[in-house]
């Protein structure tokens, strides 16, 4: 690898400003493209459009967090332009050239399987994971405060998911004065829940828990909160589901039934994007080391 390792930045939001404080002093040359409205004050720090990016001589390339989607448009809070990130971009770079990216979409990966690119996700390393659970589940919090009419001490919580963020969010509403229960399937999960002085619950009480339940959050990535046990939710509850897409939740059954939904994609960027961004900075220094 290059002794100064040459970065490119493609998109993404506040947490990439972060990311690039952190690794300019640090690195060689980075490219960024999608920050013309932004101003970067490092010699080393090169805003340039996707022609003009020397490819052939990238060492990595940053991609914004939720990654790529189908239609290849990179997210970026800092362009007006449209920017597309294609199979003949890849082609350009060289084959050493690695690509991270939060999560690696299909569209991700079908390309760097076709030309043979390494391509690392850097929310599935369980130290990026659960630093990052931690303005998550802040961030959870607020918004709960915000909109109910209830203080979270003493409400009715149901978290739903014990994983990396789905424990930080129980413990920190558990902490704060909630009562809350959590659903989980693994008896390990359920173990541990009930030994952090919370209450689980099972697909066979879930419906009763839910119909007692002031806040729902949901962390699972998949159909949890289904039309049915929606019903069963009392007319002021709340459902925060912090799943990336498709989430986790039926938000139609919960229109229906005039349940207040919150689907905050994203949510460590816009409650603590220095903090976000730092986590991504230090583990691709680790990972670039």
């Amino acid at each position: 690898m290059n002794k100064h390792p040459v970065l490119l930045i493609i998109g993404g939001d506040f947490r990439q400003l972060e990311v690039i404080n952190i690794l300019a002093p640090k690195l060689g040359t980075i490219y960024l493209v999608g920050f013309e409205n932004i101003s970067i004050s490092f010699d080393n720090v090169k805003k340039v459009s996707l022609e003009d990016v020397p490819f052939s001589i990238l060492d990595f390339i940053l991609l914004p967090v939720p990654g790529i989607q189908d239609d290849g448009v990179v997210e970026s809070k800092f362009s007006d332009e449209p920017i597309i990130f294609t199979k003949e971009i890849l082609n350009q770079t060289n084959e050493k050239c690695i690509l991270y990216t939060g999560v690696i979409t299909s569209y991700l990966k079908q390309l760097t399987e076709e030309w043979h690119r390494e391509i690392v996700a850097l929310f599935a390393r369980n130290e990026v994971a659960i630093s990052n659970s931690i303005p998550t589940a802040e961030g959870t919090l607020m918004l709960a405060i915000q909109h109910t009419n209830i203080t979270i001490h003493q409400s009715h919580v149901i978290v739903s998911g014990f994983g990396r963020v789905g424990m930080t969010v129980a413990r920190l509403f558990s902490n704060v004065g909630a009562y809350v229960r959590v659903y989980a399937r693994k008896a390990e999960d359920i173990a541990r829940i009930a030994e952090m002085n919370m209450t689980p619950i099972s697909s066979s009480n879930l419906v009763q828990s839910l119909n007692e339940s002031d806040i729902i959050i949901n962390t699972v990535p998949s159909l949890i909160l289904t039309a049915s046990l929606i019903k069963e939710m009392p007319a002021h509850a709340l459902i925060i589901d912090l799943a990336s897409k498709p989430g986790g939740t039926d938000f139609q059954a919960a229109k229906l039934h005039n349940i207040k939904t919150l689907w905050p994609l994203g949510l460590p960027a816009k409650v603590a994007p220095k903090t976000a961004g730092k986590i991504i900075a230090n583990t691709l220094l680790q990972l670039i080391n």
